[in-house]
């Protein structure tokens, strides 16, 4: 686990509400620089609110979120965005009238200190399938495209580290395979990664590492080779 001077980002005890139901229960996890790591759960299991309540969406009720070694559980979510935090939710949110081009500009900010610097014709390398698209217009781009496309923009903002929430939900098996592509060239850039998902296969040909919730409580932490190892944690907390 990513402890001290290594963590780019550390949850320690987060407690977490929709209105009166507690949906986190002490959730206690740090991501290091660099690595790729996989939030792991059933659906339900409070892998989506993780991390709306590290974008500040949901606001932590206890406990201390960091990033960057700075507290960030008590900031609006546009800050906590600034300091160089992406995002990108499970509803693809780009703008349908706009080209690919032009979607990619939306999401432009400076360079960041200590963080990969993303142009266009550098994430062109990373998602091939966008750059034979430049001016399409967004809506008129298939799912797995305008997935791409969504993760593509926040880059564009350079961010240190970025959060994926289900990026193969729903996709075809061919654009599993070069989502699975992206994002292990997205880690051999430097980039953090912490990504949540069902799909323990694709998780397992991406990630340095596994956390495991169940009922926004973490049950297992360690590499994926670990989990791999671990029938019983698959079987007793992923397996439908």
């Amino acid at each position: 686990m990513a402890t001290g001077t290594d963590a780019i980002l550390t949850l320690d005890g987060v407690h977490g509400y929709y209105g009166r139901a507690q949906i986190l229960h002490g959730m206690s996890f740090a991501a290091g620089r660099g690595e790729v790591v996989a939030v792991l759960g059933r659906n339900g299991a409070g892998k989506s609110t993780t991390f709306k309540t590290i974008m500040g969406l949901v606001r932590a009720a206890e406990g201390e979120i960091a990033f960057l070694g700075r507290r960030i559980e008590r900031l609006a979510t546009h800050a906590i965005a600034r300091l160089g935090l992406g995002y990108v939710p499970e509803e693809r949110r780009i703008f349908t009238e706009l080209s690919v081009m032009e979607n990619l500009e939306v999401g432009r900010q400076p360079r960041r200190r200590g963080a990969p610097e993303w142009t266009p014709e550098k994430l062109f390398s990373i998602f091939p399938n966008l750059a034979e698209m430049r001016d399409r217009p967004g809506g008129r781009m298939s799912g797995g495209e305008q997935q791409m496309l969504t993760i593509a923009r926040t880059l564009m903002g350079n961010p240190a580290l970025v959060l994926l929430d289900e990026p193969s939900e729903g996709l075809a098996p061919v654009i599993v395979d070069q989502m699975a592509a992206a994002i292990r060239g997205l880690k051999a850039e430097g980039l953090t990664v912490v990504l949540s998902e069902q799909n323990l296969h694709f998780a397992t040909g991406v990630a340095d590492r596994a956390v495991i919730i169940e009922k926004g409580q973490v049950r297992f932490t360690g590499t994926m080779a670990e989990l791999t190892a671990s029938a019983e944690a698959r079987a007793q907390y992923l397996m439908v």
